[in-house]
């Protein structure tokens, strides 16, 4: 597996793996609203917006094919982490988590994490922190993770 940088090349391809994971595991569990509001910002030209930006977008590859990506956000959130359905379960995202930890700024990196994607967090780590929420038809819970001179 090689992690690396994402390019204005990979956004399409991203893009596509969000939305295949969406599809797969939270689309039916939200309103059509939150379904919406995950297709806009998951779109290229949303991720092009945040890569010119403060975010950094690193990209899992294996065999040099695209699997999944994370989105760091201002050096202390993760706004996005998805892989392809067809490569989970093989430590792509644990890798992605690593990774994007080592490119933290501050000393806590959150997250807004989909119901079904708390297990996860909790393996790689995160606590609970703070109740239920929604945004714009989106339902998260508010995790975080503590990070160690370390990193």
């Amino acid at each position: 597996m090689h992690i690396r940088p994402a390019e204005p090349g990979d956004l399409d391809t991203l893009s596509q793996i969000c939305l295949e994971a969406f599809n797969t595991a939270l689309a039916a569990t939200l309103s059509s609203e939150g379904c919406d509001t995950f297709r806009a910002v998951a779109a290229p030209v949303a991720l092009a917006t945040r890569l010119a930006e403060d975010n950094q977008i690193l990209v899992a590859e294996i065999a040099e094919q695209t699997v999944g990506m994370i989105e760091l956000k201002a050096g202390r959130h993760i706004a996005m982490l998805f892989v392809s359905p067809s490569a989970q379960r093989k430590g792509i995202g644990k890798a992605l988590i690593a990774a994007a930890l080592k490119l933290a700024k501050e000393p806590k990196v959150t997250v807004s994490a989909s119901l079904t994607s708390v297990p996860a967090y909790h393996s790689y780590g995160f606590i609970l922190a703070g109740e239920i929420a929604e945004s714009g038809g989106l339902v998260y819970q508010p995790m975080e993770v503590r990070l160690t001179e370390a990193h």
